[in-house]
């Protein structure tokens, strides 16, 4: 239904010749397919039945760790479980292609493009028999807006995305070097909120020409200046460092793939960085390695979904860690609600300094321990290289406090990630490295709230 009045809105407003829509929702055959081309849609999603095909068995029950056949975990051993192969979703994608032009035959379209919003060309289906379908209406589903006969009911003007004045051209031309040969090279620049997914095409190119290894750190330093649109730094690979001396609004680092990030304030800004939103929402969203620094807050669900990257910050709003299953994030500063939720992976650090977090933590799938011994070593040195890279206030002040400013860190343990690890831990393995920033065997002591870092501040629990 939805499908059906998009497109006849667009037809009616004589609009639907400059766009292209996109439906899914069930899809699973090729009839499916057919329907929704009739209905209006040129592109179609198909995610759950390619799923099956690839293994899964739809126990409805990835967010806990515990799928049988291996598809959403991260326990080794259901993992060795996983059947999945390119070419049994391949084989499924031919069936339904296959079934497609069979029945774009049948109804004598050459192309599946010809069959797009001809809804004339469908039928409704009567159920022999007395039947309650019987009484369903679908003439306003099946409506042929007049204006379909003289204006397009497909996509037939491409738009101009502007792409030729894209930041990263201009990037990409004074990087030739590195991008040529991988020698170093360092580039001044200014963005502005237009410049969005600063970053990307470079990353991309990269990768074309260097390989899924990419370049040796800091190859190519980018110093950035300005307020940086979406997704600034996004799938950034390794090689690539971007420093940006402003603010950022949402999705960086988004599927940050080996870069570093940095955005820090401008040296004349009032303030303390601390204390300001630096970054916006959904920053690190699906992020599998690399490194980012933010001297200032972000928004709502950092590092969603992260799956490799190191990070630090200073402050995150709600849904901080939601759903992440790898890497490490460090936060220097308060967090907002529902903190962890969903988190399967991966290790977070938080500066319980007002002693609030564990209201703010949801502890359904983690639990909260004390940082010491190599464990606190480790997160000093983060710490120390986002002071580096940032210049941040707030971690030097953590750093100069560090003997009493270590016991206010709570660490954030997914419980059954730990039970893994417990479980794959023997005596000749006791010393080795198990997870995220550690350097020794987990830490049990169940972390206490409240204590202080600096010598006046008295923390109370009212």
């Amino acid at each position: 239904m939805g499908l059906a009045e998009a497109h006849q809105v667009l037809v009616m407003n004589r609009l639907r010749g400059r766009v292209r829509l996109q439906v899914d929702g069930g899809i699973k055959t090729g009839r499916d397919i057919v329907i929704a081309a009739m209905f209006g849609a040129e592109e179609f999603g198909i995610g759950t039945t390619p799923l099956i095909a690839s293994g899964c068995i739809m126990m409805r029950k990835c967010h806990l760790n515990t799928c049988p056949v291996g598809v959403a975990t991260q326990d080794p051993e259901l993992r060795k479980r996983f059947p999945g192969q390119p070419e049994h979703v391949m084989r499924y994608l031919m069936f339904v292609a296959e079934e497609v032009r069979s029945l774009l035959a049948e109804l004598g379209f050459r192309t599946l493009e010809e069959a797009v919003g001809r809804v004339d060309r469908l039928v409704p289906h009567k159920v022999p028999g007395p039947s309650k379908t019987s009484r369903v209406d679908l003439s306003e589903v099946l409506y042929r807006p007049r204006q379909a006969e003289t204006s397009p009911i497909h996509c037939v003007e491409a738009q101009d995305h502007n792409l030729r004045q894209v930041k990263d051209h201009e990037l990409m031309a004074r990087a030739k070097a590195t991008l040529e040969r991988g020698e170093p090279t360092a580039v001044e620049m200014a963005l502005r909120n237009s410049d969005r997914a600063f970053g990307s095409m470079t990353a991309g190119e990269i990768a074309r020409v260097h390989g899924a290894e990419a370049l040796p750190e800091d190859t190519l330093v980018v110093t950035a200046r300005g307020s940086a649109g979406q997704s600034f730094g996004a799938f950034a690979v390794r090689g690539m460092t971007l420093v940006l001396h402003g603010d950022a609004n949402d999705y960086v680092g988004k599927g940050l793939s080996g870069g570093v990030l940095a955005v820090r304030p401008p040296a004349t800004a009032p303030g303390r960085a601390d204390e300001q939103i630096i970054v916006g929402n959904t920053v690190l969203y699906g992020a599998t390695s690399g490194k980012a620094f933010f001297a200032g807050r972000a928004g709502e669900r950092f590092a969603v979904r992260n799956s490799g990257a190191i990070t630090v910050v200073e402050g995150v709003g709600d849904h901080g860690c939601e759903y992440m299953t790898g890497g490490v994030v460090v936060v220097l500063g308060s967090t907002g609600r529902n903190f962890a939720a969903g988190m399967s992976g991966g290790l977070a650090y938080v500066f319980d300094e007002d002693a609030a977090f564990v209201q703010r933590c949801n502890r359904d799938m983690v639990s909260l321990e004390a940082v010491e011994g190599a464990e606190a070593e480790r997160l000093a040195q983060l710490i120390e290289e986002h002071a580096a890279r940032t210049e941040s206030v707030k971690a030097r002040e953590i750093l100069e406090s560090w003997e009493r400013a270590r016991d206010v860190f709570v660490k954030v343990m997914p419980s059954e990630l730990k039970r893994v690890l417990d479980d794959q831990r023997t005596p000749e393995t006791a010393g080795i490295p198990f997870v995220g920033v550690g350097e020794g065997p987990p830490v049990s002591r169940p972390y206490v709230p409240g204590r202080s870092w600096r010598p006046e501040t008295v923390v109370s629990h009212g």
